[in-house]
């Protein structure tokens, strides 16, 4: 058992994930760097972490850029698989390192990982950096995730190298420091089977119910009370991503967090302009992980973690697919569940009626045909109910006013008053969410040299469901015909 050491500047490392099976990890230390300067660091996080903000702020440029291993820790490079675009290939972290897991003052173990912190041996022809605009972009939308109630993994800093990435164009280097709840992927199952070690595989599931669903751990039919929960947590999140109108971008399996948690932001982006078929990422060619496709896809990555866990589960082979696909069977009703919940608490509605589902989806279907804004929408319903005037724009779109009398109608059946449900409406509508081009413009800032307008967009993310003139600059999205907008990995 590793023994707990509290440093000076609050780490308190206590190590699990290495006492699996070796073939799950390479020990490997980050490469150091020229000249760490230290460009964000979230106080916040920090003293939740129960970390001295002080120290961290003086020294931890340091450890932040794997030039300096704190007490206790024990880098790693962790092994997984993983289907990139529908194609599967043996991964692993190319440019990332796990530092170790740090305990929280409340007990909670979180992995503390430094993306971008070089070569490791799962980096085949990669350099291991990363370059300052997506670490900082990771930084803003996690943290914006944050503040809108969606599970994610946190950044806590990100860190200069002072050397150069070659990106097509030489760019300024970074390291990124992720806090997790773990980096346990459906990836990591997917690994774990391809190798064809039962005995791997049954550790690895032990430990992943043991850490994260502990509750579980006397089940009977473990394997797939498992899967069961980790397909309720995924439609869970997924519906919480379509109902902000986030876009992942780059949904491979090695991007699923068995914990449920959003990880790995690379191509992603908010939309603007209502449009289901939305794609930001310049690699996604056939819009295999638009918008609209989110929840299929994640259907389709549960079912490579069923296939993964096939070999841990005794008893006829048949027996045991037909289990795992009646269980894969009901994402579809689970995210429906969720995503309804969401949806009528968008519209101000606090309970279930059979049609409820189809006025939400006339809403969007006229949002769709002219071109509406998908967050200033919901703002300007929750508006016109206690100022029927605050936007004449939307009483002359084709449709609306028919689509507000029906929705009217569902609310006069609700409990209290019309302004009772305006009020509830705004407390899941965000008035602000991370918008494509401000953040596109604090990433060319902060490229040059100046990170004040990435610090001014971070504070106005902090309450994006209270309407400011401090964050009225970041309120409106691109207009209708404007310049499609298009992400990049990074990598």
């Amino acid at each position: 058992m590793t023994i707990e050491k509290k440093s000076d500047a609050g780490w308190c490392f206590d190590n699990s994930f290495v006492h699996l099976p070796k073939v799950f990890f390479s020990p490997t230390k980050p490469e150091p760097v020229r000249h760490a300067g230290q460009i964000l660091l979230n106080d916040a996080l920090a003293e939740d972490l129960g970390l001295n903000v002080e120290i961290l702020q003086s020294t931890g440029a340091q450890v932040f850029a794997g030039n300096e291993i704190p007490s206790g820790a024990m880098p790693i490079a962790q092994a997984y698989a993983g289907h990139q675009f529908g194609h599967f290939t043996n991964l692993g972290d190319g440019r990332a390192i796990l530092l170790g897991e740090h305990l929280t003052p409340d007990r909670q173990r979180v992995d503390v990982q430094l993306k971008g912190s070089g070569r490791t041996p799962y980096s085949r022809s990669g350099d291991g950096r990363a370059a300052l605009g997506p670490m900082i972009r990771e930084y803003i939308i996690s943290e914006g995730m944050e503040s809108l109630g969606i599970p994610t993994t946190r950044s806590l800093s990100v860190t200069a190298t002072g050397e150069s990435v070659l990106r097509g164009t030489p760019l300024p280097g970074a390291i990124l420091t992720r806090i997790a709840t773990s980096h346990i992927r459906v990836g990591t199952f997917q690994y774990a089977a391809a190798l064809g070690d039962k005995e791997n595989l049954s550790q690895l599931l032990a430990y992943t119910v043991d850490r994260h669903f502990p509750e579980l751990r006397d089940s009977d039919d473990l394997p797939f009370a498992f899967f069961q929960a980790v397909l309720d947590r995924q439609a869970d999140l997924i519906s919480r991503w379509m109902l902000v109108g986030f876009v992942h971008g780059v949904m491979n399996t090695d991007n699923v967090s068995i914990a449920g948690e959003t990880i790995d932001y690379g191509p992603c982006a908010f939309l603007d302009i209502y449009h289901p078929e939305t794609v930001f990422s310049s690699i996604d060619h056939q819009g295999r992980y638009a918008f609209q496709n989110q929840p299929s896809i994640t259907q389709w990555n549960l079912a490579r973690l069923a296939e993964s866990l096939l070999q841990v589960v005794p008893g006829n082979p048949e027996d045991v697919v037909e289990k795992f696909v009646e269980i894969l069977e009901t994402f579809s009703s689970c995210y429906e569940k969720y995503f309804q919940i969401g949806a009528n608490a968008k519209l101000g509605l606090t309970t279930l009626e059979k049609e409820d589902s189809v006025i939400y989806s006339e809403l969007l279907n006229i949002m769709e045909e002219s071109q509406l804004d998908f967050t200033a929408t919901f703002v300007s319903l929750a508006n016109s109910i206690e100022q029927p005037e605050v936007d004449p724009g939307l009483s002359k779109v084709v449709g609306f006013s028919g689509w507000v009398e029906q929705w009217s109608q569902r609310l006069a059946r609700e409990p209290g008053s019309f302004v009772d449900a305006a009020k509830r409406m705004r407390t899941v509508n965000p008035v602000i969410i991370p918008r494509n081009l401000k953040v596109e413009e604090a990433l060319v800032a902060a490229e040059s040299g100046d990170i004040e307008p990435t610090h001014r967009l971070l504070e106005a993310l902090k309450s994006p469901f209270s309407k400011t003139k401090e964050n009225e600059p970041y309120q409106k999205g691109a207009l209708p015909g404007s310049q499609p907008y298009c992400t990049f990995c990074g990598t």
